[in-house]
């Protein structure tokens, strides 16, 4: 080399800084901020302006020099406490993770999914999640014997899908929710409707608020009816766990007409569980189930069911979530509308 330098290539331009982007668009340095940062405070007009000027000086943020002056991570937690059968296998959880997912692409943030498993040690997920590794969290399924979730709000922005059970609540809690006890009479009163008199159910785990709820919805409808409320199985939100309850519940009261299931994806279940007992549906067992996922359409016969709309509640978690990030208000709790869609089943 003889003492010489090599020059590899010409020097790199100077990178265009957010001042620059915020001059070319005639707008302050906050505002040009906020757009990168997905405030939803900003009007079409001038994010329409500030993209435009982003794309003319092709500015990229930098995401490390901002987290060091923010003291932000740009990364956002979800935590899931379920297994990862259950997560994978359910289309309740892509629905809402889809929400999540469109409502953050148009942020600086990313996703990270934190699933807990009852038998994994949640204390490790806890010290992640408050030791600056994210700046905020939204929590999906979760149950009231998840006690390592009850001290996250106190110290990092949270948004809960459902709304928090048992030790879990706290008067501050922001969480988004349907209704899912009116959701259970519309399904219930619906099978009243079409004659249905020994209605039994098939609720989730008792430690979830959405199974809490549905078998509130179903028991009220029963009772107001006139009708018995001992023909109950508890599942797990599972195809497999509404096998077993279902067969259960045949065993127990075989003189049952109809079933209010808590879960499509249980309901799933059922549907093979009275085929292999050689009941016919609705003929024999009318079914309604919740979600209206793709469980509800994949078989012989279609599903009756509670619509519930689990991609625009995901969508508006993080929308909570973003607008506590920036300093802004926000809603402490949004509750959604669900609705019956009939099919053949009932």
């Amino acid at each position: 080399m003889n003492g010489q330098v090599r020059s590899f290539g010409a020097p790199l331009p100077a990178r265009p800084t957010l001042e620059e982007v915020a001059k070319v668009a005639g707008v302050s340095r906050a505002t040009v901020s906020r757009v990168i940062n997905g405030s939803p405070r900003v009007s079409a007009d001038v994010l329409e302006v500030v993209g435009a000027a982003i794309a003319e000086l092709n500015y990229v943020p930098n995401r490390a020099a901002r987290s060091l002056v923010a003291r932000a991570t740009m990364s956002i937690a979800l935590v899931v406490p379920e297994d990862a059968h259950r997560f994978f296998g359910d289309p309740y959880f892509a629905d809402v993770v889809q929400g999540i997912s469109n409502r953050l692409s148009d942020s600086d943030y990313v996703l990270n999914l934190q699933l807990t498993h009852p038998d994994s040690p949640s204390e490790k997920t806890r010290r992640y999640l408050l030791g600056g590794n994210v700046d905020g969290a939204l929590v999906v399924s979760h149950h009231s014997g998840d006690h390592f979730l009850a001290s996250l709000g106190r110290s990092l922005p949270v948004v809960f899908g459902g709304r928090p059970l048992g030790d879990l609540a706290h008067p501050g809690d922001y969480y988004i929710d349907v209704d899912n006890q009116r959701g259970a009479r519309q399904g219930t009163q619906h099978l009243i409707d079409v004659g249905r008199k020994a209605i039994a159910t098939i609720t989730g785990p008792s430690d979830m608020p959405a199974s809490v709820d549905r078998e509130a919805g179903w028991r009220e409808t029963v009772l107001a009816a006139g009708l018995s409320d001992a023909r109950l199985a508890r599942g797990d939100f599972t195809e497999a766990g509404g096998i077993r309850a279902a067969l259960r519940l045949i065993d127990e009261h075989p003189d049952l007409d109809a079933i209010f299931v808590a879960s499509d994806l249980m309901a799933s279940g059922v549907m093979l569980a009275l085929a292999e007992r050689g009941l016919r549906v609705p003929t024999d067992v009318a079914i309604v189930g919740f979600d209206n996922s793709r469980y509800a359409t994949r078989g012989r016969v279609g599903l009756t069911t509670v619509a519930q709309p689990a991609q625009e509640m995901g969508r508006v978690m993080a929308d909570t979530l973003l607008r506590l990030l920036a300093g802004e208000t926000a809603p402490r709790v949004t509750m959604m509308e669900t609705h019956l869609v009939i099919r053949e089943s009932a």
